[in-house]
């Protein structure tokens, strides 16, 4: 299969075009016509992602967070960004990312984490337009199969997602048992006013800042913050299972070995 056909399957799984208009979602570098056979998947275009991607002679390395997110004025070895791209280009493998085309899509991110915690999903937490006439967008909004107290949502979300550990702001505020909860993957202090407008006593996200945190929790929503990869890492195994269909000829899948990129000490 041609890397633009490839594309093309991908597209049918999160449509390109439901990417947000700052994101940079898409093919980003390489060949259409390359024949691929290889592929590498990985959360991140990480230095160390590349490199095992050319290790294992992948023909198109597929991320979730785009590499290429602002304009390069340059591509050579002196900037980090550029010397990763060169190196792809060099060693001719193709680089795509699904962003928050995958965010969006009906299926997707926001679907697969909500499924993980049981979640009876309404609708998306902020609408940013319609497939077949239904709202897509980002997050979700729903109701547990039970209620719990927070402490006990934090110790779900962190068997559910294999984390050591999660951040909990308003355990203090937020005491009794909760059942409406918000869950946006990925960086969410921009869904705390959407969480609170859709009445979530909890949302659970990304990238916290303290002063997020503390207002949520001032307005009578805790949050708890899984952290970014925390959250998103199911993009792996779920993007592996979909290239491992029959219909995609046969492709022979590496991904990287889930692990957090940051550690408490």
């Amino acid at each position: 299969m041609r890397c633009r056909e490839l594309i093309g399957k991908l597209d049918e799984l999160a449509p390109f075009s439901y990417a947000c208009e700052w994101d940079n979602s898409g093919f980003l570098a390489g060949r259409g016509d390359k024949e691929i056979h290889n592929v590498r998947i990985a959360l991140d275009a990480t230095e160390e992602e590349v490199e095992r991607a050319i290790a294992t002679a992948a023909d198109l390395l597929l991320t979730h967070h785009p590499l290429i997110f602002k304009p390069l004025k340059a591509v050579n070895d002196e900037a980090f960004v550029s010397r990763r791209i060169l190196r792809l280009i060099q060693a001719d493998i193709c680089y795509v990312a699904m962003h928050t085309n995958f965010d969006i899509a009906p299926g997707c991110m926001a679907d697969l984490a909500a499924g993980r915690l049981g979640l009876q999903a309404e609708g998306p937490l902020e609408v940013t337009g319609e497939y077949n006439g239904v709202p897509v967008g980002v997050g979700k909004i729903g109701t547990l199969e039970r209620g719990m107290r927070v402490e006990q949502l934090a110790e779900l979300v962190k068997k559910r997602f294999d984390l050591p550990f999660v951040t909990v702001y308003g355990m203090d505020q937020v005491t009794e048992p909760v059942m409406r909860v918000a869950i946006s993957p990925g960086a969410g202090g921009s869904m705390i006013e959407n969480g609170i407008a859709c009445g979530a006593q909890v949302l659970i996200t990304g990238d916290i800042g303290h002063h997020g945190g503390i207002d949520a929790a001032a307005c009578g929503m805790a949050v708890i913050d899984a952290g970014h990869y925390g959250l998103e890492h199911i993009f792996i195994p779920f993007m592996r299972e979909y290239l491992e269909q029959p219909s995609m000829g046969g492709l022979e899948i590496t991904t990287e070995k889930i692990h957090l990129p940051l550690r408490v000490v």
